[in-house]
């Protein structure tokens, strides 16, 4: 963990000894201040050492992952499972080493974790296995210490997934298409269709009516959810796969994709209050500085809650703030 003004590192942990961590996302609400980390099976949610985490504050994150403890037995927390039928996730204190250094929790799936997508609220939290078949899109509820399967069946491999930034709906994207589903109802809503050969990445615009997806094939593509179910618009800016996409959440209407190009492209994305007028999608800047190690290279990127300041990640073992 850096501070983001000095570049200076502040924490850091070895969650495992022979797994890579294939994704970090941080808890989204100011009540506490909690990260997940994903490496192979196990997900590990953890509570940074840092000054700004108040006795109070750490007090309140530690209230927050304990909390399920009363609903689990050992992870058997699904009484209507048939004899000898694992739980399709368990949950257990990580053992004295890690809790030593902040880390409290453990979940462990069937298959290989790439992706956690938090709810707004901070309860659930959905993870993306794309080997785990049947069990590759997992939805989990801190609260209750509970892990849930919503999907038996997915037309094609799980690639990514996401909740609605105001409503009840959760998105999953397989390789080529996303479908959105109204958890409350449990029923299929919408298949949007982005013509790509692979998507990589998605993500939803803070007003909930449109999207942007990355796709392998180079292609970054927009969808106005209310519009079709077809891309709104088309772009291809980068010579190599894009490997991310993010919207900025706190009031800027920026957006910006990562590519193995090396490079990032921010975009000027205005979504107007008038449903009538169309979206105001403009390129605005290409930014260069990750060097391309074996064809991989910006690998992630994401926004700063406040400022527009964009943070990548890159193969190059470097990661870069852009102001």
């Amino acid at each position: 963990m850096w501070e983001l003004l000095t570049g200076r590192q502040v924490w850091s942990v070895k969650l495992s000894s022979d797994e890579a961590v294939n994704t970090v996302r941080w808890r989204p609400t100011k009540d506490a201040f909690i990260l997940a980390a994903a490496a192979g099976e196990d997900i590990f949610l953890m509570i940074p050492t840092h000054p700004s985490v108040t006795p109070a504050l750490d007090q309140a994150s530690r209230d927050i992952l304990n909390a399920g403890f009363g609903h689990s037995t050992n992870g058997k927390q699904q009484t209507n499972l048939p004899p000898g039928k694992e739980p399709p996730g368990k949950w257990a204190r990580p053992g004295t080493r890690l809790e030593d250094e902040g880390v409290l929790l453990r979940i462990t799936v069937r298959s290989t974790v790439k992706v956690i997508s938090w709810h707004r609220r901070g309860d659930h939290f959905a993870t993306v296995s794309p080997s785990g078949q049947r069990s590759s899109v997992a939805i989990h509820t801190l609260s209750k210490h509970l892990t849930q399967i919503p999907f038996r069946k997915l037309n094609g491999l799980a690639q990514t997934a996401a909740f609605h930034p105001l409503r009840p709906l959760f998105f999953v994207a397989t390789q080529r298409s996303i479908r959105c589903y109204d958890l409350q109802k449990l029923e299929l809503v919408k298949i949007v269709q982005p013509g790509a050969k692979w998507i990589s990445s998605f993500d939803v615009h803070p007003g909930g009516d449109n999207l942007v997806v990355g796709s392998y094939d180079k292609r970054l593509l927009w969808h106005d959810l209310d519009l079709s179910n077809r891309p709104y618009k088309t772009m291809r800016f980068h010579s190599e796969a894009i490997r991310a996409v993010r919207f900025h959440k706190g009031g800027f209407p920026l957006f910006a994709d990562a590519s193995d190009d090396g490079s990032l492209q921010i975009f000027h994305g205005k979504v107007p209050n008038d449903q009538l007028e169309n979206p105001t999608i403009v390129p605005v800047k290409m930014l260069k500085g990750h060097k391309v190690v074996n064809k991989l290279g910006v690998l992630d990127i994401d926004w700063h809650p406040r400022e527009p300041w964009c943070v990548s990640a890159g193969a190059d073992g470097t990661a870069r703030l852009w102001m």
